[in-house]
């Protein structure tokens, strides 16, 4: 859609004035600018404008192109579900990061060079303009009188059109899981019921990736996994945020945060289905998990609605690996949530030791391409 024509759709868009039309394009980071987003009602409404379906150009879409945080307008206590809205609108600006830098890497020769469909970057920027509404929804859900967190600045494991597909597929698959720890964590029905729909977009970009780029059955059977400790996963995404490039006012991300260990099975696994036997791999060497000789340690694996514990040696750890086995019984479908824990099922948020780890299983040959 040219430039021109996209101002136009924008500003035939119920309740969007020429006035409150005019950031829709291009990046700005000045704080002053970051606060006209205080308003609801300031530029174009998800639902309402094809910005966030339809527009094809490179330069990021309102409203992230103003990337400041956006302070309280209103003093008073913090809205009932404003800390897991603030957490998730600090992922999606990750989220929404991630598909803007393919935007700007990659063009539509990237993917066909590659062998994908020549539709590809398309899609791509349909689903970047998709977050760009996720993120006015996010910020539009946290109360006058809590911080709406800002950009920070990332960086992403991929270096072509290949491996950028290869993440597209396990981020969507992990925000499918978070989000349904987030629904439990959230009080107001209203927000139970915004996250939902956010998880069913998400949840058509996996569709797409799956059957148009790695061509595999994209049904993960009667239930997509359920994880119940979404800060833990949304915990592992601060690893693309470059530190010390946050704005100030942002909170704690997420927050509560545990910092536990990193989770991975280890470079060398050459199979992550079930049945495999794996050795654990704590990614982060500044942050090692610490194990009392005397407690029981378990692997519990998330799939579906359930889990499966099994018990884990940790009495040669750090010298030795600690080895276990991907529970037999699991589908090879959809994914798996790991994590290590001083009590059998993890059934509380501080018996999870280290972790998660996830484990992708549709395309399952991708698994370990991903270590």
């Amino acid at each position: 859609m040219a430039i021109r024509s996209l101002f136009q759709a924008c500003l035939l868009t119920p309740l969007v004035s020429l006035a409150t039309a005019g950031p829709i394009l291009g990046k700005k980071g000045l704080m002053a600018e970051s606060q006209r987003l205080a308003d609801p009602n300031y530029g174009p409404k998800p639902g309402q404008s094809p910005l966030f379906s339809t527009y094809y150009g490179v330069e990021a879409p309102f409203p992230a192109n103003l990337t400041g945080a956006v302070l309280p307008t209103q003093a008073g206590k913090p809205g009932l579900d404003d800390q897991v809205w603030q957490n998730l609108l600090s992922a999606e600006w990750i989220i929404f990061d991630f598909y803007q830098q393919a935007v700007e890497a990659f063009n539509a020769s990237s993917f066909v060079a590659a062998g994908m469909p020549n539709t590809t970057y398309q899609r791509i920027q349909e689903i970047r303009n998709n977050e760009a509404g996720h993120l006015r929804i996010f910020q539009n859900q946290i109360s006058p009188t809590s911080v709406k967190p800002g950009k920070c600045e990332y960086q992403f494991p991929f270096y072509d059109a290949v491996s950028f597909l290869a993440l597209v597929t396990v981020l969507e698959v992990s925000s499918m899981a978070f989000l349904t720890g987030l629904v439990e964590q959230a009080v107001l029905p209203s927000s139970q019921g915004a996250m939902v729909a956010i998880s069913e977009t998400e949840a058509r970009h996996e569709t797409w990736s799956l059957i148009e780029i790695w061509k595999t059955n994209p049904f993960a059977g009667p239930a997509d996994t359920a994880f119940p400790y979404a800060n833990q996963i949304l915990d592992t995404t601060n690893a693309f945020i470059v530190p010390g490039s946050c704005p100030p006012e942002n909170p704690v991300y997420p927050s509560p945060r545990q910092g536990l260990p990193a989770l991975s099975a280890a470079k060398n696994t050459t199979s992550l289905t079930p049945g495999s036997a794996i050795a654990l791999n704590f990614t982060d060497p500044t942050n090692q998990p610490s194990f009392d000789p005397y407690t029981q340690y378990y692997a519990v694996f998330f799939h579906g609605l359930a889990n499966i514990s099994v018990p884990v040696d940790t009495s040669a750890f750090p010298e030795q690996p600690i080895l276990v086995t991907i529970p037999a019984a699991f589908e090879t479908k959809g994914v798996i949530a790991a994590v290590v824990a001083d009590t059998k099922g993890a059934p509380t948020v501080d018996t999870v030791v280290a972790g998660p780890g996830i484990i992708l299983e549709q395309p399952s040959a991708l698994a370990t391409k991903l270590l």
